[in-house]
Formats: C-alpha cells, sequence, structure tokens
C-alpha cells in the first residue's frame, strides 16, 4: 500500500523551485514592481515552466500579498503565453 501511496505522492508536492520563485515574486512586488514584470524575469522564466507559473499564482501566499486586479491580469498573461509558444 506504501508502495501505491509514493507512486502517486508528487502529485500533491510542490516543488522548493515554487518555493523560492513565490518568495521572490512577493519580495520583488513587495518593492513596487508591477506582477507582470517580474513574471518576465529570467529568475521565474528559467525555473517554472508555464503551466508552474500559472500554478504559482493560485498559491495563498501569492494570493494573499498581490491585488485581486495585478493577478487577474498576470493570470491572462501567463495563459497567452502559454498558447503563443
Amino acid at each position: 500500500m506504501s508502495a501505491f501511496k509514493n507512486l502517486f505522492s508528487f502529485l500533491f508536492q510542490r516543488s522548493s523551485a515554487e518555493e523560492h520563485v513565490a518568495r521572490y515574486v512577493i519580495r520583488e512586488h513587495d518593492r513596487g514592481r508591477s506582477l507582470e514584470e517580474i513574471l518576465q524575469d529570467r529568475y521565474v522564466q528559467n525555473r517554472l515552466s508555464p503551466e508552474q507559473q500559472k500554478r504559482l499564482l493560485d498559491r495563498p501566499e501569492i494570493v494573499g500579498a498581490i491585488s485581486g486586479d495585478a493577478l487577474e491580469a498576470a493570470k491572462s498573461g501567463v495563459a497567452t503565453s502559454q498558447r503563443g509558444t
């Protein structure tokens, strides 16, 4: 039974890259940068796939730190960049 549980445990774990990028996004936003600008940083682009970036925007600490309008604009920007690739 534990082998079966471990087989799918990756689905429920967040990567350490996502943790680091989430802290980076919050820190940079607190410094006054826009969320869209931060998501275009090489630091973010090199560490997270577009799908991971989209998931990042649903994290509670990101939602709590960034206003709703900026968050929705960034979500649509990530979705647009996925289609353009």
